[in-house]
């Protein structure tokens, strides 16, 4: 039973990863989602860092290092561990770095010149990548697809919240969520365990784990799962 935010870490750190919320899907969430959805003493959107999920998302940023969290399960949001973010990286990345995947086409310029701002300037907030870039309105729909398809391919991720700043200094508007590149997020040794591991032996085990912690997971939706695609 999840009541707080000290008992989803440590049921998380057991599964492995887990989809945020995981509505309509189906695959592995700890936690129900949404309005309606509580769950014991968890209650959505309250505010309370202890049992409201929504700021979980957040806190396991700012206060851990050993849980990624980013758009990663049907390009919505989910959990990786430390642990088991390298089966991901071998089973989605098929054993090429960002460069590599650039010269085979299978990322688009427009993505490249995202993830080059954050490769050359470490982490930065969506609305600063907007700016350096300059992504205007009429990109919108563009940049938004291609922020989302560099975290499902597992060559950016979250790392937290920047609060925008005014001209003068003050600040102003929602916080912007901040993104850096896997590599500026992860140590060396996660990469290394990766380049280990065939995309077969890492989709054969993530797999694994799915059924051991859902045993009516779908068969399809798995795949898409495992593989982000």
């Amino acid at each position: 039973m999840i009541r707080n935010y000290n008992d989803f870490c440590r049921e998380l750190l057991v599964a492995g990863f887990s989809q945020f919320g995981g509505k309509g899907d189906g695959i592995v969430s700890l936690i129900r989602y949404g309005w309606g959805a509580e769950q014991s003493d968890v209650h959505w959107y309250t505010g309370d860092p202890d049992t409201d999920p929504w700021e979980w998302r957040i806190r396991v940023l700012d206060e851990r290092n050993d849980i990624a969290y980013s758009k990663v399960f049907f390009r919505k949001a989910g959990f990786i561990t430390k642990e088991w973010y390298p089966y991901f990286i071998a089973a989605r990345r098929n054993g090429q770095n960002f460069d590599e995947a650039y010269s085979d086409g299978t990322v688009s310029h427009f993505a490249k010149r995202i993830y080059d701002l954050l490769r050359d300037n470490g982490s930065l907030p969506l609305h600063i990548i907007k700016s350096l870039g300059g992504f205007g309105k009429a990109d919108k729909s563009r940049f938004d697809s291609a922020v989302t398809d560099l975290q499902m391919r597992l060559f950016i991720t979250m790392n937290g919240k920047a609060q925008k700043i005014s001209k003068t200094g003050e600040e102003y508007g929602w916080a912007s969520t901040a993104f850096c590149t896997v590599e500026q997020f992860w140590p060396q040794e996660v990469f290394e365990k990766a380049d280990k591991l065939t995309p077969e032996e890492a989709s054969e085990a993530i797999t694994e784990r799915i059924y051991q912690l859902n045993p009516a997971a779908d068969k399809k939706k798995i795949s898409k799962f495992v593989l982000g695609r």
